[in-house]
């Protein structure tokens, strides 16, 4: 009786800390329309897609955000979240823009949080917001000089075995890609992961980022066109990039990435 008892509280010491582990914080920042055509940079449609397809994810806490006007209350939950998403318009200039908005962000990178960009979310047109903004990303979408180009085109992968490409082969797709982008030059750690074609030549549009602070970044410059969230490729993509910047596991076959047909509409 003694023994039993005594392995019980054993085994309630060691597993004890394990249930009482709190989720991790992760933030979804979408916006309104930015004066591009409809079905192009649906900011918020996006993030609610993206809230769906990692709500059965055990072990995360989401908030979704939309962050137009001021946002006054953007630094305090950057500086209370473990991995933010960003897919809003002019993204690198966006943030710092607001100082207090930039600071809480690199005060998250800094002790180890994740930074997720997506599509204009990496962008600027003046080059002065790009070294600081590819210091805490990787990437950026930068400068008077910055490419772009609508193509149908075959995306393949150029890493092997990383877990944000679980599940995720070559597919083609119509896509506005950003390229030629511009990479931090202090970028030890930092991986190419998905290549399109583009005028006959390989361009990285999309890359994760193990940062010397410890923590991860993500960017991928397609997603332009609203529709292509119909595809479970690029569901999958940004979801388990997602988890990989919190620093759970991706499951072994990919993330099941289903979402009803309404999810998907412009609403």
């Amino acid at each position: 009786m003694f023994r039993n008892a005594l392995a019980f509280l054993i085994l309630l010491f060691c597993v004890s800390p394990l249930l009482a582990e709190a989720p991790k914080k992760l933030l979804l920042v979408g916006q309104g329309p930015d004066g591009h055509p409809p079905q192009t940079h649906e900011y918020a449609a996006a993030m609610n897609i993206l809230e769906k397809c990692l709500k059965p994810v055990a072990g995360i806490e989401i908030t979704l955000v939309k962050a137009d006007g001021a946002w006054k209350e953007g630094p305090e939950l950057i500086a209370r979240t473990d991995a933010v998403v960003f897919f809003v318009s002019e993204g690198a200039a966006w943030l710092q823009l607001d100082p207090k908005r930039f600071e809480a962000l690199q005060a998250m990178a800094k002790r180890g949080g994740g930074i997720v960009v997506i599509h204009w979310g990496m962008g600027c047109k003046e080059a002065k917001y790009i070294e600081p903004f590819v210091n805490l990303v990787g990437g950026c979408h930068g400068g008077p000089d910055r490419k772009f180009q609508v193509v149908e085109t075959e995306l393949t992968p150029a890493a092997d075995k990383h877990p944000i490409l679980t599940g995720i082969g070559p597919m083609k797709h119509k896509e506005e890609f950003y390229y030629q982008l511009k990479f931090a030059k202090e970028a030890k750690g930092l991986q190419p992961l998905l290549q399109a074609t583009i005028e006959d030549k390989k361009e990285t549009v999309c890359w994760a980022w193990d940062r010397p602070d410890g923590g991860r970044s993500f960017g991928f410059s397609g997603l332009h066109f609203h529709e292509n969230w119909k595809k479970q490729e690029y569901r999958r993509l940004i979801a388990q990039a997602v988890l990989w910047t919190l620093k759970l596991p991706v499951p072994e076959k990919g993330l099941a990435v289903e979402v009803a047909e309404g999810d998907l509409q412009v609403k």
